[in-house]
């Protein structure tokens, strides 16, 4: 139950409201994961003020502001198609409308499509207070400590690595039993993350090549068994998708 709700104008407002110790203070984007009951009651800092919706493009990055929503994000002429894919499979038409970038990071879980091209392509993000930046791959699994009284404020998204995503469901609209996505960087930099099981994606490999990518896809899901898939048919699976990424960014690369 919410509780008290503010709408500060400035980020150092937003900051002291959030770091209170007598209340529970959550920041407040696009509210689609606020929106759900909670049994704490719990104040809510809305940042529609805090200038956070914003996307520029600087040099072969992408800044995309906390507040930007997952739409607002699909349809910027700049990102991959295959990061538009994983976008599409995160969230209806209708959530993406309100879900911002920032607060779905926060709160997926391991079969996020958008997580897993993300973590892929090596996302950052800005923090504040300290305008700390932080790898996403060091933030998904230490969410509730890195996050306490603090704010993203923006996201980091590298644009000169090629991207593709592939994923199996049991529904073309259901979530992903399991999502594979490979980016690769013109030093040959080959970095593969696997998502559909577990708290947050895995980073299966991070190289110079995609030298031993099975042996790596293969160890990384080895005990991602659940009631919705077994291990033995993830792990199959996530080697069978990655291999695909792979071909894919192969054939990208011989048509550039």
């Amino acid at each position: 139950m919410i509780l008290e709700y503010h709408r500060p104008k400035d980020l150092q407002t937003a900051l002291a409201l959030l770091n209170r110790q007598e209340i529970a203070t959550l920041p407040l984007g696009g509210g689609t994961v606020l929106a759900q009951k909670s049994p704490q009651p719990f104040a809510v800092v809305d940042l529609q003020e805090l200038d956070l919706d914003g996307i520029q493009l600087k040099g072969r990055q992408l800044e995309v502001g906390a507040a930007v929503t997952l739409q607002k994000l699909l349809e910027s002429a700049e990102i991959q198609p295959a990061l538009r894919r994983a976008l599409q499979q995160e969230a209806s038409y209708n959530l993406r409308q309100s879900a911002t970038l920032a607060g779905t990071l926060v709160a997926c879980a391991g079969f996020s499509p958008l997580a897993t091209a993300l973590l892929a392509l090596d996302a950052s993000l800005k923090l504040e207070p300290g305008a700390e930046q932080l790898d996403l791959g060091e933030l998904l699994y230490l969410r509730q400590n890195r996050l306490r009284g603090r704010l993203i404020t923006q996201i980091n998204l590298p644009l000169n690595a090629r991207l593709a995503y592939h994923s199996v469901s049991r529904t073309p609209a259901d979530i992903p039993l399991v999502c594979a996505a490979a980016a690769r960087w013109p030093s040959g930099r080959t970095r593969i993350a696997l998502g559909g099981f577990g708290e947050a994606p895995r980073l299966a490999l991070d190289g110079p090549d995609a030298g031993g990518f099975e042996a790596a896809v293969s160890s990384a899901y080895q005990e991602a068994g659940d009631p919705r898939a077994s291990a033995e048919y993830r792990r199959e699976m996530a080697v069978l998708l990655a291999k695909r990424a792979l071909e894919e960014l192969d054939r990208d690369a011989d048509h550039a």
